[in-house]
């Protein structure tokens, strides 16, 4: 089954991976403070504006550090928010609403969570036709088509590394890319898998 792509949020762990049939030649680097997809040097120019963005930030906020992680330019707004101490729902449904679901051909839903170096996990997504924002209590995924509603994901990795990989080798078709996010004693640790 072909559900785009999605994120995983646990109470520890989080992901989010790339799978694509338009525009598979991308992968993610690590720069700055955030995780970046862009393509690969193989790649064929595009001129689309959702194919390179920051799809995982982690940031100091009032109550310590969180992971903000997503499909798009909206994890950034998400996570200035944060910075801003906005409460992680109020920085999620804000940011959602104002760039809301994608306007191309498919009308894609935005989607992103945030993991809180005080236990907090939220998830959510903008369509067309809602606005979700959910508090979650066990792994939790939301997919840009098909699986577009939050919904319950078994999700067994205890780590940045191991999430990554694990949402990367699952069934769903397409994978392009991932990235994984956890938190630990000393804070949040992030691994990348770009198929290699």
């Amino acid at each position: 089954m072909y559900v785009g792509r999605f994120v995983v949020v646990g109470p520890e762990v989080g992901a989010y991976r790339v799978s694509s049939r338009s525009f598979p030649n991308r992968k993610i680097t690590a720069r700055d403070e955030a995780l970046t997809v862009g393509p690969t040097e193989d790649a064929l120019e595009t001129d689309n504006p959702y194919v390179s963005y920051n799809c995982l930030r982690i940031v100091e906020t009032p109550t310590g550090e969180t992971a903000a992680f997503g499909n798009g330019s909206h994890v950034d707004p998400i996570a200035e928010k944060l910075e801003l101490g906005y409460p992680a729902r109020d920085a999620l449904a804000e940011s959602l609403l104002a760039l809301d679901y994608e306007k191309d051909d498919y009308d894609t839903p935005r989607i992103a969570a945030t993991l809180g170096g005080d236990g907090e996990a939220l998830i959510g997504t903008v369509r067309k036709d809602a606005l979700l924002v959910e508090t979650v209590e066990e792994p939790t995924l939301v997919a840009t088509y098909e699986e577009d509603s939050p919904t319950a994901f078994d999700l067994e990795a205890d780590g940045a590394a191991a999430a990554a990989s694990e949402v990367y080798d699952h069934e769903f078709e397409h994978a392009v890319c991932a990235a994984g996010v956890a938190r630990t004693a000393d804070g949040f640790e992030t691994a990348i898998e770009n198929g290699n």
